[in-house]
């Protein structure tokens, strides 16, 4: 096994592109570490990113906010104009593992693990992120519902990485928010989860929204019928009845030892339901 600490993005992705067999990157180890302790993965590579100027920062601009792909999410959780803007991305992100995970983990490790139960990948799709990709020669902006391919897959190329995420600033009357179930109280993964990001006009309708979920289908779903039934109301109870309906209408989850079909298609649409609650109360719905 090789080990390498790169001091820049070009370095990481030259030493990716050219590698040999398996390539890992290495941001917070938080899965990756695990994973070989268990014996699941043994990489030929290893790229440590987190000697990378800029990666380790959330930069805030007037376009918006851009998060490093090494931040560890305890950092998100204590950057205050973040929490103001996105409080539902920063909730998603604070849910990743334990007290001392959190100070290791970040959100484009928890996006490139490519599990359908990631806390905050649900949250990011809902907040319409951007991840900024970096590969040989070649740099682009892709959507994040576009990077998930299956579990455990994505749709990244050889040598490419993900410099950081990026967040939009918002309108003003918008907000958002994540919430998810499990079965036990803290530290555990989601069996269904649910993400909701609105702006509101001066009266209090909703003029924009973004539904999406996680744990109910291969990838996270980006749910547009159900923004769709959010769109031009103030979401009142017959409202989000018909949020609830168009999100379990939506998801094609599996049958396993944590839930059922029947019961995830349900729970998608009690958490959507709540966290669009949740979210138009924020945006400062009445």
């Amino acid at each position: 096994m090789r080990y390498e600490r790169p001091q820049s993005i070009e370095d990481a992705v030259g030493l990716l592109a050219a590698a040999d067999g398996t390539a890992a990157i290495l941001a917070g180890g938080s899965d990756l570490l695990v994973r070989m302790k268990g014996g699941f993965v043994e990489p030929d590579l290893i790229v440590d990113i987190k000697a990378i100027n800029g990666l380790g920062e959330i930069r805030e601009t007037a376009e918006g906010f851009s998060i490093g792909a090494a931040v560890p999410c305890a950092q998100i959780g204590e950057c205050a104009s973040l929490k103001r803007e996105w409080p539902g991305v920063v909730e998603a992100a604070n849910l990743i593992g334990s007290k001392q995970v959190q100070g290791r983990c970040t959100i484009v490790g928890n996006l490139c693990n490519a599990s359908p139960a990631a806390d905050s990948v649900p949250a990011l799709v809902a907040a319409g992120a951007r991840a900024l990709i970096v590969g040989p020669g070649t740099r682009r902006m892709v959507a994040v519902e576009s990077l998930p391919t299956g579990p455990g897959k994505t749709s990244l190329a050889k040598g490419e990485i993900i410099e950081a995420i990026m967040l939009d600033r918002r309108p003003p009357r918008s907000s958002d928010a994540y919430l998810r179930f499990i079965p036990r109280t803290e530290m555990d993964i989601a069996v269904v989860s649910a993400g909701v990001s609105l702006t509101l006009d001066e009266q209090g309708v909703v003029k924009s929204a973004r539904v999406a979920l996680g744990a109910v289908a291969p990838t996270v779903l980006l749910v547009e019928e159900a923004a769709a039934v959010l769109i031009g109301t103030k979401a009142d109870a017959v409202t989000l009845e018909r949020l609830a309906d168009a999100c379990s209408a939506a998801c094609r989850p599996i049958d396993d030892k944590r839930g059922t079909v029947e019961f995830r298609k349900k729970v998608a649409g009690v958490m959507a339901k709540r966290a669009a609650t949740n979210a138009y109360a924020r945006a400062g719905g009445n």
